[in-house]
């Protein structure tokens, strides 16, 4: 299936400016990517925005950056090709305080400097913090670049900083609003579980199950079973399921004698309603009957919860 179109996709860092080429060098012959340039960035920027060759030195990354993990193996391979291709797509910077300063390519700057280049290509942009987070998101995630907690990170800090709403930020970044809310839900779980979706131990599928449980401890619990007995996120819905089933009957009175402990089929549909609207959701259910409970955490919260029940405002 092809991936929908995400915000303004690259054209937006790209402009109207083509791609810069970078031949390979001839035997004997220095490349261009490798002399010195004696450009600043107020030079460059006093042009107007476009392409220009600087030097590698006077690029630093940005702080903004939503993409943290990168691994050496990887990197290595691109140098090898930038080494054989030239980098055939420049970075995209912006200037500060003196220098540029990174919006997309640090895969390609990281490379560059592996390969001890001393000047690439770049295209310099005006761009203000949250045009510079946006792009940054935009670019990693049509690369497929960013790990999910990266992802829900970058999420994160357009609400927090930027005052997005989840609404906002999944037009910008052309995901569907549930997309971004069940993303962000997974910046709840405990640190070292995040470590291990971070790094691909755990799966996404995995990660909302695990959510179910109510406490740290619990979901680290899961996370540490699912690792040592290699189960599938079917599996682990069982395992959950059991396990809520088990600290129910240990709540005793609190429980009512009528009321059945859940099954694996009832924590299937509650995790499948929670990744529809975005929110917790606890599913009760007794042969036919039961209630199910949404919880919410501020006004417009509620307003999106309502919306997707087809319950707009009056």
């Amino acid at each position: 299936m092809a991936k929908p179109a995400l915000g303004r996709g690259l054209g937006a860092l790209l402009g109207s400016s083509p791609v810069l080429s970078q031949p390979t060098p001839s035997p004997g012959r220095p490349s261009s990517a490798t002399q010195p340039d004696a450009s600043s960035p107020s030079d460059a920027v006093a042009s107007g925005e476009g392409l220009r060759r600087v030097p590698l030195a006077q690029i630093r990354p940005c702080p903004l950056q939503p993409r943290k993990d990168f691994p050496p193996e990887s990197l290595q391979e691109l140098a090898d090709s930038i080494r054989e291709q030239g980098i055939v797509q420049p970075l995209i910077v912006r200037e500060r305080d003196g220098h540029f300063e990174l919006i997309a390519g640090e895969r390609r700057w990281r490379a560059a400097q592996l390969l001890q280049m001393t000047e690439v290509p770049v295209l310099v942009r005006v761009a203000d913090d949250r045009t510079v987070l946006e792009l940054a998101l935009i670019e990693n995630l049509q690369r497929e670049n960013l790990n999910p907690i990266e992802e829900a990170q970058g999420y994160a800090q357009l609400v927090g900083q930027f005052q997005f709403t989840q609404e906002a930020v999944a037009a910008r970044v052309g995901r569907s609003r549930a997309v971004v809310a069940n993303a962000l839900r997974l910046l709840k779980l405990p640190a070292v579980v995040q470590d291990y979706v971070r790094d691909g131990r755990l799966s996404v599928g995995h990660a909302k199950v695990i959510l179910g449980l109510a406490t740290e401890q619990a979901q680290r619990a899961a996370a540490t079973r699912v690792l040592q007995e290699g189960l599938n996120v079917r599996q682990t819905e069982q395992w959950v399921a059991q396990r809520q089933a088990r600290e129910s009957r240990a709540a005793g009175p609190a429980q009512s004698p009528a009321a059945a402990p859940p099954d694996p089929h009832v924590a299937r549909l509650e995790n499948r309603l929670r990744e529809r609207l975005g929110t917790k959701v606890r599913l009760r259910y007794h042969r036919g009957r039961g209630a199910l409970e949404v919880q919410f955490f501020s006004d417009a919260e509620l307003e999106r919860i309502l919306q997707l029940l087809g319950l707009p405002p009056e």
